[in-house]
């Protein structure tokens, strides 16, 4: 069983993904056996407002996810997420949905750090 955690616009697996992870406002959580989802789960993200730091892939974690996917990232977050054992993905939004089918197909791997999102990252 594997949990991958994706950064949304809103809630569920027909949402967008958020472009950036920390400062989206859900996260989606979806559970899958092979290629078989098991479960999906929608949850606020409780830093949205007061983002620091650190915070995110410590929740990201507690959260049991393995795997975390978002429109961008920055270099801090990809080392953060590294040291915990939670492999980082990048890729450009699209639905949830669709970036869960590209990733179980093996279309998505690996995470190049944002350079355009100092604020932000």
């Amino acid at each position: 069983m594997m949990r991958i955690a994706f950064a949304a616009v809103s809630q569920g697996i027909e949402s967008e993904l958020s472009p950036h992870f920390g400062r989206c406002p859900y996260y989606v959580f979806v559970d899958v056996d092979g290629n078989e989802v098991k479960n999906v789960e929608s949850k606020k993200n409780p830093f949205y407002e007061q983002h620091q730091p650190g915070v995110v892939p410590q929740f990201i974690a507690k959260e049991k996810a393995n795997v975390i996917i978002a429109g961008g990232m920055g270099p801090r977050a990809l080392g953060w997420f590294n040291q915990l054992g939670i492999t980082p993905i990048t890729t450009h939004s699209r639905r949830i949905k669709e970036v869960l089918d590209d990733y179980l197909a093996g279309r998505l791997e690996g995470a190049e750090s944002c350079k355009d999102h100092g604020a932000y990252h």
